[in-house]
């Protein structure tokens, strides 16, 4: 579960700079819309997939909520899934 939960995390952060840094300028300033569509929809199923799985796996640790959300705003920031991954998720396996 560990391995599965640590390659969401990257994905999911992947995804996320891969959103903001390459499909959304195409869209706004190229008027290209089609890469915003295809990542946006494969960022948005790895963003609920690691919020779903970081619950799973603090309940399985019996983390406390502090840590649950640390990893939650770690999802809504650019770069904080690694942070994550990093900070909390290296160390265990």
């Amino acid at each position: 579960m560990l391995k599965i939960f640590r390659a969401t995390a990257i994905l999911e952060g992947i995804s996320y700079l891969l959103l903001f840094g390459f499909s959304m300028p195409l869209k706004y300033w190229a008027d290209i819309p089609e890469p915003n569509k295809v990542v946006g929809y494969a960022h948005g199923v790895l963003f609920i997939l690691f919020v779903v799985m970081a619950g799973i796996f603090c309940w399985e640790q019996k983390w406390s909520i502090k840590r649950f959300s640390i990893l939650f705003i770690a999802s809504l920031l650019p770069f904080g899934t690694f942070y994550a991954d990093k900070k909390y998720l290296k160390n265990l396996g």
